[in-house]
């Protein structure tokens, strides 16, 4: 599991780390029944309190992302594919919307704002 921190992300730490496990449960990096670090480890992996990795563990297992088995540890649970599609293209809906608003309000034409994403997409490779 590879989580990085940036110190200049506006994001609170948990939010960044909580972010990139869910990436990687999504996109099969982690797979149901893998064993997650135990909080203490992963803090001090990542070098963050204990108080934080707590949060994030909570937040994952409050998303059905993970499960805690008392004296066994927190394991990735089994995802429903679609239903974690189907929240990836609401976040990607209520961004693009965003983006749409801003453009408007700026007066920047449609055909700029596509522009803009497909050059993003060769960017990114994908």
């Amino acid at each position: 599991m590879q989580i990085y921190i940036k110190n200049n992300d506006s994001r609170p730490i948990y939010e960044q780390i909580v972010t990139q496990i869910r990436d990687q449960i999504a996109n099969g990096s982690l797979v149901p029944g893998t064993l997650m670090p135990s909080i203490r480890h992963l803090a001090k992996e990542l070098k963050v309190s204990v108080i934080t990795t707590k949060r994030v563990y909570e937040e994952l297992e409050r998303e059905g992302l993970i499960r805690t088995v008392p004296g066994k540890g927190s394991y990735v649970a089994e995802q429903n594919k679609d239903f974690i599609q189907e929240k990836y293209l609401s976040e990607i809906q209520q961004k693009l919307e965003e983006a749409l608003i801003l453009a408007k309000t700026a007066a920047i034409d449609y055909k700029e704002v596509y522009e803009m994403l497909q050059i993003l997409e060769e960017e990114i490779g994908e």
